[in-house]
């Protein structure tokens, strides 16, 4: 197989979901994927050499955050963004869509691009498709995403038919620059599809993205206040339209419930701040639900966060312990817990990878959704 690329190797017959190696230049990524999320060119509360502790193949930064501080001049002056952050392995760059939409006061949209202000100084900044590209170039992220536009849910029809038309022309011109570049030698390109929940116009967005070429195709817009059904149905109408030979990523998502759901339907690449962000607000998953470490109940309990997790803070720290931390506003809460919600996104990733590799994909689908499913339904992530 080439230095890049993605090569499918087994599906599961009776869900769709995929198993495969995405070869990046920072080496292999076997897939389905969860990419931990390091938004500032760092995931929060760890440390490099946790991440490769937990066996993290591919992480995900944000070129939105990294242009306005420190500057992607200056990550490209110290030698790109995995010398700067001494990671080497892999990283996917967000094009910063999602952020400049979740920053709809501050921002003006236009064909040309978007002018937005600075959430740190206030200052303004304008964006185009190139520009996305040229700033992810100069960072030297594995995988390079276009610049999109994301609708609120629920949008009118319309408005969602002008994203997807303004997502599109992005995406050509986003790929027209990163041809000019010569980036294709070292780094992927991958195209963003839009359409709400309106089945056929993600059909018209993917037929557009199609006839462009990227080297992976990602679902965007989706986890942005639709109901999971909604989300779950538009997921399993898009994919069997997705090549079989390029990797399917569904940006934001989300619960592992949502995680499993949508690699029964056949989904690749996952990344969301869930894990890392609740463990910074004392909410810890596992395989009875979340729990709520800062909850007076656990003052006195000796067990594990999870007795069936092997990570090495069930190996070695108490439920009693970590809450103490947390209502001691103690940092080593945040590291710890981080550290287990990462171990368990992660353990639940390798359990489903093998599981489509022996063919026995069904019975951990259905194990998996009848430890999550009730108990996701009661927690507010």
């Amino acid at each position: 197989m080439s230095e890049r690329g993605f090569e499918l190797q087994a599906v599961d017959a009776s869900t769709g979901a995929r198993a495969g190696i995405l070869y990046t230049a920072h080496g292999p990524v076997e897939t389905p994927v969860f990419m931990p999320v390091g938004t500032r060119a760092t995931v929060k509360a760890q440390t490099q050499e946790m991440l490769e502790q937990l066996d993290a193949r591919l992480i995900l930064a944000n070129a939105y955050h990294l242009y306005l501080r420190p500057g992607h001049d200056v990550i490209g002056h110290l030698g790109g963004l995995h010398r700067f952050m001494s990671w080497d392995r892999a990283i996917l760059t967000d094009s910063g869509g999602f952020q400049i939409y979740s920053l709809a006061p501050l921002r003006k949209l236009s064909e040309d691009g978007v002018d937005f202000q600075s959430h740190l100084d206030g200052s303004w900044h304008h964006l185009t498709p190139e520009k996305a590209i040229d700033i992810q170039v100069a960072l030297g992220s594995d995988i390079v995403m276009v610049l999109d536009e994301c609708q609120r849910y629920p949008a009118p029809r319309q408005a969602v038919e002008q994203t997807v038309a303004l997502t599109t022309n992005w995406a050509r011109r986003g790929k027209r620059r990163f041809e000019e570049l010569d980036a294709n030698g070292r780094q992927m390109l991958f195209g963003i599809m839009q359409g709400g929940t309106f089945v056929d116009l993600r059909r018209r967005s993917l037929e557009e993205l199609l006839a462009i070429g990227f080297d992976g195709y990602a679902i965007g817009g989706l986890s942005v206040g639709e109901e999971r059904a909604e989300m779950y149905d538009t997921v399993e109408a898009i994919t069997p339209l997705m090549p079989e030979e390029r990797p399917r990523y569904l940006m934001g998502v989300g619960t592992p419930l949502d995680v499993v759901e949508c690699v029964a339907r056949g989904v690749d690449m996952f990344d969301c701040v869930l894990p890392t962000r609740n463990a910074r607000n004392g909410q810890v998953f596992t395989w009875g639900g979340p729990l709520n470490i800062k909850n007076a109940v656990w003052m006195r309990d000796s067990r594990p966060i999870d007795e069936r997790c092997s990570c090495f803070v069930c190996r070695r720290y108490s439920r009693a312990y970590i809450r103490h931390l947390y209502v001691a506003n103690e940092i080593l809460s945040a590291i710890l817990c981080t550290y287990h919600n990462l171990f368990f996104y992660l353990d639940i990733m390798r359990k489903m990878r093998q599981a489509i590799r022996l063919g026995t994909f069904s019975e951990v689908y259905t194990e998996f959704k009848a430890c999550f499913q009730t108990k996701a339904e009661e927690s507010t992530y």
